[in-house]
């Protein structure tokens, strides 16, 4: 089993998760060129990461690689050790990160070249916010919980970590969310998180 990775991109949840299985993988560090190259679209025609390839099946998108991952090794619990509501809440904060907050970003990093520079700083400022409107909602979900399922690490986590180290590089002002700065941490200190985090050649 082979995972593609941009170091620090959305495939730092992938690889967490190959790591909290705890079975030999193969990780590339992918070059943004290389994901443009006939080879790769060959595979995946989206050009991006992640992509997970077993044997001759290829597969990308995060939701679907987690889902696979679980399916093919249910003892890691990616989606937590809880009953199918508390799985299912895994997935809404899982799919919250992905399709939410991780589209919400994608605009800071490469702005439309179709806007002057008033626009795209009325853009950026306007997304700002509602990154942090976003992060709002998960400040709240954190009250009295470690993680946002309760006191148990899920992969949704992960997620949801990787997007709070885009808004530290961008520099948005996360001062008013105490749950979040704690969770980062715990985060953080996960032993798989770490060893993804040694592996891409990421700071803390």
């Amino acid at each position: 089993m082979k995972l593609y990775y941009l170091n620090g991109a959305c495939s730092m949840v992938p690889h967490t998760a190959l790591e909290w299985v705890g079975k030999p993988y193969e990780a590339e560090s992918a070059s943004r060129e290389f994901i443009k190259s006939p080879e790769y679209l060959a595979l995946n025609p989206q050009g991006s990461v992640p992509l997970l390839v077993d044997g001759d099946f290829a597969l990308s998108q995060n939701v679907a690689i987690l889902y696979y991952i679980d399916q093919l090794h249910p003892e890691a619990k990616l989606f937590g050790s809880g009953d199918a509501q508390a799985r299912a809440l895994a997935v809404r904060w899982l799919s919250f990160a992905n399709s939410d907050l991780h589209k919400s970003f994608s605009p800071l990093f490469h702005a439309p070249d179709t806007l002057d520079e008033a626009g795209k700083s009325a853009l950026q400022e306007s997304l700002r916010q509602n990154i942090l409107r976003m992060y709002q909602q998960v400040e709240t979900q954190l009250t009295g919980r470690d993680y946002v399922t309760g006191d148990e690490i899920t992969i949704a986590d992960v997620y949801i970590y990787v997007t709070l180290r885009w808004a530290r590089a961008l520099g948005l002002d996360l001062s008013g969310f105490p749950n979040l700065a704690l969770f980062y941490q715990r985060v953080s200190s996960n032993a798989g998180v770490e060893a993804v985090r040694n592996a891409e050649g990421l700071p803390v």
